[in-house]
């Protein structure tokens, strides 16, 4: 196959809003993340990063001052000053009684969980990445701290330089923290990516890890929990007139197109999708020729010629940087048995899909991909509001010639 060609999609860069200009957001990422297989490697996720400068840049004593190394991280839950929430055994600093990170461990080793879930910025219409992530739930760690009643919100902040106006913060309702509805992942406090210790530059040592929901809620760096009764959200990503409580989004990507091909070859694509909240049921492509009108009152495209591709199973080495053969440990969505998916594609991860194009004649061509969710719903549709997740269907080009 030709070197893809591949427009980047969606792409705009992240607004930092009224948070003051020290503050910047910083995005760096591959074109397509398909190459590196299911799972993406550490180091070849695609990056939103806060801060100035970077936490994870710091030098070292700074960075064991501050907590962001394990030996010294500390996790702090108390119940909000300007709140009536009532907590009976806050952890803090001060009292000596903020969670370690070899405290977090122990948990572990009667929580820990583990699921797989794909990583996306609310404005950016690309994954970052997909990864086996490892934590214990966030409830029973709010558990020790015994919260007793007026409790209607969970507000979290990571480290950003002691800086007031680097501040990033986010927060969830109670209830979703406490308790998951059958099928749904829980919250993490998590520590792994794909086996290894989050490093810095991923969010560790912790990190809140949210599944069905865009990056900026699950935020890096944690040190800080809140319990509250204030029924207001205090996402940062909300000063920017994002939505804060959508959840992700089911879409379909390209990732291998030919610049060129030969009429009449057989012409080989693939892409990805991201499985959102509604699941995934299809992958379709539609190709016409450059020059062919589209209809003026189908702004979604829904009365193109598409066909169906093909969604590739669950693979057997899921790649990663982990060694071959079945995940280490049974994911949440997995078959303790099997060792397999109970399903496929699973909701909030990324699959891959492929077809091919035959008989195509010499031309210059428009090519798109969408994804229909197991609502029957085609993409962009049902949510295809920009500032809650990038969701425009993708069109590439494609020069066939004699």
């Amino acid at each position: 196959m030709d070197t893809p060609a591949i427009r980047a999609a969606d792409a705009a860069p992240v607004s930092t809003g009224t948070i003051d200009g020290r503050m910047r957001a910083r995005v760096e990422r591959a074109d397509s993340i398909a190459p590196h297989g299911y799972l993406t490697p550490e180091a070849a996720f695609g990056d939103v990063e806060r801060g100035n400068p970077l936490p994870y840049t710091l030098p070292l004593e700074t960075r064991r001052a501050a907590g962001l190394e394990r030996d010294t991280w500390l996790l702090e839950v108390v119940a909000g000053p300007e709140s009536d929430a009532k907590i009976e055994r806050p952890l803090t600093r001060a009292a000596g009684t903020a969670l370690s990170f070899e405290g977090l461990m122990r948990l572990a080793e009667h929580h820990a969980v583990q699921y797989l879930k794909g990583v996306t910025c609310n404005n950016i219409g690309e994954p970052l990445g997909m990864g086996l992530w490892e934590g214990v739930p966030l409830r029973e760690v709010l558990w020790l701290a015994q919260p007793v009643e007026n409790v209607r919100r969970v507000y979290y902040y990571g480290y950003h330089n002691d800086d007031p106006d680097q501040m990033f913060q986010s927060s969830l309702a109670i209830g979703r923290v406490f308790e998951d509805p059958p099928g749904e992942l829980p919250v993490l406090l998590c520590y792994k990516l794909n086996g290894e210790f989050l490093t810095g530059k991923r969010g560790g040592p912790v990190r809140m890890l949210v599944p069905e929901a865009y990056g900026f809620k699950s935020v890096k760096w944690l040190q800080r929990v809140v319990l509250t009764n204030d029924f207001r959200a205090n996402d940062t990503y909300g000063l920017s007139n994002n939505d804060i409580d959508s959840p992700m989004k089911t879409f379909a990507r390209f990732s291998q197109v030919p610049e060129r091909a030969k009429a009449g070859n057989p012409i080989p694509i693939a892409g990805l999708a991201q499985v959102g909240v509604s699941g995934l049921a299809k992958v379709q492509y539609w190709l016409h020729l450059a020059d062919a009108p589209l209809p003026a009152d189908d702004p979604n495209l829904t009365r193109g010629d598409w066909r169906d591709a093909e969604i590739l199973p669950a693979p057997h080495d899921w790649g990663g940087g982990l060694p071959a053969g079945p995940l280490p440990g049974t994911p949440l969505q997995f078959d303790a048995t099997t060792g397999r998916p109970r399903s496929w594609p699973l909701r909030y991860t990324v699959a891959h899909w492929s077809a091919t194009l035959r008989g195509v004649a010499a031309g210059a061509y428009v090519l798109r991909c969408r994804s229909v969710d197991l609502n029957g719903i085609a993409q962009p549709m049902p949510r295809p509001f920009a500032k809650s997740g990038r969701a425009a269907i993708q069109e590439v080009t494609l020069l066939v010639e004699e």
